[in-house]
């Protein structure tokens, strides 16, 4: 009999916290900040409903994919890859998907890292209050002057590094999972404060419109591309993350 591979860093207690963590891994700026325009640029609601089909068509499939192989060799992308391949006795080649996502994981956290430190100093900023009252011309000129302090940046980066290593460090249980039952609950709560504050601003009735406006002459072949494209990113296909989430899932807990 084979002995089953537990992953060193512990497992998910529950289903429910795969899907929160999971969640966290799809939801930021692809969907807070890049979706709404392109949205509005591809169609609004006409562009919706074909991210939708891709998301059903397209994305769950591959997700449901990437979940299977990590219950299936439980252990990062790479090793799941090698241990399934050499379980179904097939070529060694099927590792380089899992080499693939890795490195789509380095560059997405090259990416991620500086935008999350310019996130922390901001956040820092707005406690002080030096954002109230200012204008458009003044934050451009805040930004532009946080942008040509590389000590205040390379400062920055290093905090949000050193907390990203803390948690990870911490393992599944105590760092993973207590994270994400903290944070995604109050990324909730944040959104519905911004939604309900954008509520109360001018041009709130004309950026819904943008957003959400039939417009089905501007669903060409770019933006099929777009919506797909959008969907891997939603649902972090492709990089390994949800590959390795499924590692850490029980085998006790069913599909």
């Amino acid at each position: 009999m084979k002995q089953e591979i537990k992953p060193v860093h512990g497992m998910w207690a529950s289903r429910w916290v795969f899907i929160l963590a999971a969640t966290g891994s799809a939801v930021g700026l692809g969907n807070i900040w890049r979706f709404p325009y392109i949205t509005g640029e591809n169609g609004g609601g006409a562009f919706v409903l074909l991210y939708l089909l891709c998301i059903a068509v397209v994305g769950i499939p591959i997700m449901a994919a990437e979940v299977m192989l990590g219950r299936k060799g439980g252990l990062s992308p790479i090793n799941s890859m090698r241990k399934v391949a050499a379980d179904s006795k097939v070529t060694q080649r099927w590792a380089s998907i899992g080499y693939l996502g890795a490195l789509s994981a380095f560059l997405i956290l090259s990416f991620y890292s500086a935008v999350a430190s310019w996130a922390l100093y901001y956040a820092w900023e707005a406690a002080r209050g030096v954002f109230e009252g200012v204008t458009a011309t003044q934050s451009e000129a805040h930004f532009n002057d946080m942008l040509a302090n590389p000590g205040l940046l390379l400062g920055y980066h290093t905090l949000f590094m050193v907390l990203t290593m803390v948690v990870v460090a911490r393992g599944v249980k105590g760092g993973l999972e207590k994270a994400v039952q903290i944070l995604m609950p109050l990324l909730f709560v944040l959104l519905v404060v911004l939604v309900g504050y954008a509520a109360t601003t001018p041009g709130f009735k004309e950026g819904v419109s943008f957003l959400f406006a039939f417009d089905f002459s501007k669903l060409t072949g770019k933006a099929i591309i777009v919506a797909v494209g959008q969907a891997f990113f939603t649902l972090s296909l492709g990089m390994g993350a949800i590959m390795a989430y499924g590692a850490y899932m029980p085998k006790e807990v069913k599909d």
